[in-house]
């Protein structure tokens, strides 16, 4: 019996998709925390209702940015004799806590909406608009700084997306404050309000889905497993194939691993090589690890399936 392993076991302390993105993530933090500030102060002196739900809105912000960075910190610490993968998962538990947060204040929304289309209450149009404005300027510069992350990691995704829903938010704070300003037409607060939340929902919930996927160790969605078992018993030598499992450790980082059976032991060297250059260059897959085995060893093993 052999095995082989592509590229050694993934290092915790290597940069992860999301640690490539840790200092956009700290501007991110900062210019939202210095907003959230401001916003507090500007609800506070207005008395305005709508600013101090926002400034809510923007502290769960903050709390996502803090969260994502405590997350890449964790991620970058080695790994140990109990915890071989290191703490590389905490990205994922990141972003799906992030989601879950996101989706119960959407769901606030929605209530608040509704609450204020049954109840409208006075709105100060101009003092809401000048801050909304502010706002969306400051989001506007951290999706920026976050959008080249949002792709390659889903704790980035999880702090973009909560940039992207008070982007939204100030934007509807805009809208709802000139259609005040100019009809005096309140219901446009929780109307818009609504459309904001329902605009976030799915989103979200995408982002819980791949979350979980993740945790559950699924396949990644760049990878068929089929396709992948049929390209490796195409592979001059090998039998059989069994026990193959695929699966993502934290964003950018998908790992393989089965059995192969070989109709020579002695030629298990190539077979692995072989086995090694097919995974990286037609699934991007460079975590390899690989058992050669022959038909009679096979048959010592408990029946599986893939």
């Amino acid at each position: 019996m052999s095995q082989g392993h592509g590229q050694g076991a993934p290092a915790a302390s290597s940069k992860t998709a999301g640690a490539r993105y840790a200092r956009n993530l700290a501007w991110a933090l900062g210019l939202t925390l210095t907003y959230l500030i401001a916003e507090v102060i500007g609800a506070f002196v207005t008395g305005s209702l709508a600013l101090l739900a926002d400034a809510a809105h923007m502290l769960t912000d903050v709390g996502g940015l803090g969260l994502a960075l405590l997350a890449i910190r964790f991620a970058a610490r080695p790994a140990t004799p109990q915890k071989t993968y290191g703490y590389l998962r905490a990205e994922i538990l990141s972003a799906l806590l992030n989601a879950v947060v996101l989706l119960v204040l959407t769901i606030y929304i929605l209530f608040e909406a509704y609450e204020r289309f049954t109840n409208p209450p006075d709105v100060l149009s101009w003092p809401m608009l000048i801050v909304a404005v502010i706002g969306l300027a400051v989001n506007l510069v951290s999706m920026r700084l976050l959008s080249g992350g949002s792709s390659a990691s889903l704790n980035v995704q999880g702090a973009y997306f909560e940039v992207l829903s008070d982007m939204l938010g100030s934007l509807g704070v805009i809208v709802a404050a000139l259609v005040i300003m100019w009809t005096g037409w309140t219901l446009a607060d929780p109307i818009i309000g609504a459309l904001i939340g329902l605009f976030i929902v799915p989103r979200t919930w995408r982002l819980i889905s791949q979350a979980v996927h993740i945790l559950l160790e699924g396949v990644p969605p760049n990878v068929d497993l089929r396709l992948l078992e049929t390209a490796l018993k195409e592979i001059p030598g090998i039998k059989a194939v069994h026990d193959l499992h695929v699966w993502t450790i934290t964003s950018g980082l998908d790992s393989m691993s089965g059995h192969i059976v070989v109709t020579d032991m002695g030629e298990s060297p190539r077979v692995l090589r072989a086995v090694r250059e097919t995974m990286k260059d037609k699934f991007g897959l460079e975590h390899v690890t690989v058992q050669i085995e022959d038909e009679k060893m096979r048959g010592q093993e408990p029946p599986s399936q893939i």
